[in-house]
């Protein structure tokens, strides 16, 4: 059997669908991607040059010890919680949305696992309803606490407050068969030395592998595991586009383009970079695409150490709901922005419209009609109105959503960021601008040094409430 896959079209950002001024010569992308060359040479090495991320899909041992432990706890699990934030999180929650059915947490008959709750905030009113629904389920409960670091503070603090509450209902054997920790173990963080102590299951995140490039760790296959997506064919697709932004063609590879045409309309005015799925299954891919698109590029610094202060703003949106909020800024406001669209060919449920009422004789148009089709005909319409406006369009299109073509997705645009990094001469792998706002957090919640509480009080002196200032 073929398998499905996504192709990149990008004619619509080309001078060709749009004109000289508005869109992207074929000479100019040559350009751009003359100078991606080296960096496809360049991280294709199986050396120090290869970023981290890119030996998971090839990973043998990782996918076998996640199924193993899920196989280990699937019977006695009703509820999967994982606690984690950011590319803890954001990973798991577009897995889920994208691979399993809408009302999975609803209804059993569509379930084929465990619910699923993604508590990436620590909103007291969030963390506390959950646990009031939990009270009486936390015998069939299992937490996933994943931190790279192993000392993340958000992460962290619900641990010790679920922590606390497993211990306190079933003492420590029971507390230890319903937590797994997913962390770095080449670092002593607390997280690790608490696994090691209190014997709790532990998974692997490789050195190396950052956070928001994490999902195909066992960051995001012990969920998907868990809920009955299959991690082989996710792996399999990111292999499958591993090959193909291998190429050292620039214009044959789809991350190299991906690159090139965002950062040819980022030195040409366009510094928005708005991703659009029609596809409610693909909504938080986008989201995930976020975080992996401003906290790898947008950066102050270059590896030159100049001061650039550069990268490109993301923004998600989804068809066709959005069409009703945001396209009239999209199309009459400034024409500061590209666009990508995420479409799918084939769904895999589908709805007949009925016939029309007698009273309402002009909608019978419609009737008979597959709501896919007036879907991806709201995507083509919203294409052609941004194009009478000269705004440039890219589309993903997904033959279908299963997990072969997620794995090709997430692997295309991690490569995609790394290749764009290149372009803008940045680090897409760190995150210094994070830091500050962490140690402010340690310094206002009490954090032991002399350093801390002089900190501490500089930053009241800043935000406190003055109120000459309060109206």
């Amino acid at each position: 059997m073929t398998q499905s896959g996504i192709k990149l079209y990008y004619k619509n950002a080309t001078s060709e669908a749009l004109d000289q001024e508005h869109g992207i010569g074929l000479d100019q992308l040559n350009a751009m991607g003359d100078r991606l060359t080296s960096s496809i040479s360049k991280m294709n090495r199986e050396e120090e040059d290869k970023p981290a991320y890119r030996s998971l899909p090839y990973d043998p041992d990782t996918p076998e010890r996640v199924k193993e432990l899920a196989s280990n706890l699937q019977e006695q699990c009703e509820n999967l919680v994982i606690l984690g934030i950011g590319g803890s999180a954001l990973g798991n929650i577009a897995l889920q949305t994208a691979l399993n059915p809408y009302m999975y947490n609803l209804d059993k008959s569509q379930r084929p696992g465990p619910r699923l709750f993604v508590l990436d905030n620590i909103d007291p009113e969030q963390m506390g309803s959950f646990l009031h629904w939990a009270d009486d389920k936390l015998d069939k409960t299992v937490f996933n606490v994943i931190s790279r670091s192993g000392r993340t503070t958000e992460t962290v603090a619900q641990f010790m407050l679920v922590r606390h509450l497993l211990r306190h209902k079933f003492g420590d054997d029971g507390y230890q068969e319903r937590v797994v920790i997913t962390t770095n173990v080449s670092k002593a963080g607390a997280l690790l030395q608490i696994a090691k102590k209190e014997k709790l299951a532990c998974l692997e995140i490789p050195p190396g592998v950052g956070g928001r490039f994490s999902v195909l760790s066992a960051v995001g296959l012990f969920s998907a595991a868990m809920c009955g997506i299959d991690i082989d064919l996710l792996l399999a697709g990111a292999r499958d586009m591993d090959t193909r932004v291998c190429c050292g063609e620039p214009l044959k590879n789809p991350a190299a383009i991906i690159a090139a045409i965002n950062y040819y309309f980022y030195n040409h005015g366009k510094r928005i970079s708005v991703m659009m799925p029609y596809s409610y299954q693909l909504k938080d891919l986008a989201d995930w695409y976020r975080q992996l698109w401003a906290e790898s590029l947008g950066k102050a610094e270059d590896l030159k150490a100049s001061e650039v202060h550069v990268g490109p703003t993301p923004i998600k949106a989804l068809g066709a709901t959005d069409q009703h909020s945001q396209i009239q800024l999209y199309r009459e406001g400034p024409n500061d922005k590209l666009f990508t669209f995420l479409q799918v060919n084939n769904f895999d449920r589908d709805c007949q419209i009925g016939p029309a009422p007698d009273s309402a004789s002009e909608l019978r148009f419609l009737a008979g009609k597959h709501l896919s089709t007036l879907l991806n005909s709201e995507k083509k319409a919203t294409e052609y109105a941004l194009l009478e406006s000269k705004r440039p369009c890219l589309t993903v299109l997904f033959d279908r959503v299963d997990a072969y073509t997620v794995g090709q997705f997430i692997y295309l645009y991690e490569v995609a960021t790394s290749f764009a990094g290149a372009l803008f001469g940045v680090n897409p792998y760190d995150q210094p601008a994070v830091e500050l706002g962490k140690e402010a957090t340690f310094a206002l919640m009490g954090k032991p040094g002399d350093e801390y509480e002089d900190f501490a009080r500089k930053i009241r002196s800043v935000t406190d409430i003055d109120k000459a200032y309060l109206v």
